[in-house]
């Protein structure tokens, strides 16, 4: 009886009495209603009832798929680049997705109009890069730094080369002018 509170395994009054019986309820302890529920029970035995509902008699019910138009363009965005080079930080309530400034900036270059849709696409990545944002295509092999910058593929020991030999020839211009 402890098992369930439900009705549909007894009522409350069965489910008092037995606890009576059991003598887990004290009879001083029993409540008000009890001993009127008991001389004067209802005319119907008070049952539940579980409501029958047939699979087929159910309305089959339409939900209307909601699509915006930055739909379209996060999915050519995500096909084309994948999730992003960074995790979304969600601990920022300002931060903005890779995908999301993709959307924005095609927005902004859509809205001036002088672009078609195929290749608006490809100069909204151009102008991501412009900007800093590094895309990478999916399946695409990773970027070099040659490919990028010249300056990046120098390489340390050259830099410090480079500024002992302008640091010497500074130095000698130096005394030179003294002398």
């Amino acid at each position: 009886m402890a098992g369930s509170r439900l009705e549909r395994f007894g009522t409350v009054f069965t489910r008092v009495r037995d606890l009576i019986r059991s003598g887990v309820i004290k009879p001083k302890e029993k409540p008000l209603w009890y001993d009127v529920y008991k001389t004067f029970p209802p005319k119907r035995a008070p049952l539940h009832v579980k409501p029958v509902t047939s699979r087929s008699a159910k309305k089959q019910e339409i939900v209307p798929e909601i699509f915006y138009s930055e739909d379209k363009i996060r999915k050519g965005f995500y096909e084309q680049y994948g999730r992003g080079l960074r995790a979304l930080d969600l601990s920022k309530s300002n931060f903005v997705s890779t995908c999301q400034r993709f959307v924005d900036k095609y927005r902004e270059l859509e809205s001036h109009g002088m672009l078609d849709n195929s290749s608006l696409f490809e100069e909204t990545g151009k102008a991501l890069l412009k900007e800093g944002i590094i895309l990478r295509r999916r399946g695409a092999p990773p970027v070099l730094a040659e490919s990028r910058d010249p300056v990046l593929g120098l390489k340390l020991i050259d830099m410090l080369a480079e500024q002992q030999s302008a640091g010497t020839d500074t130095t000698k211009t130096t005394e030179d002018k003294n002398s």
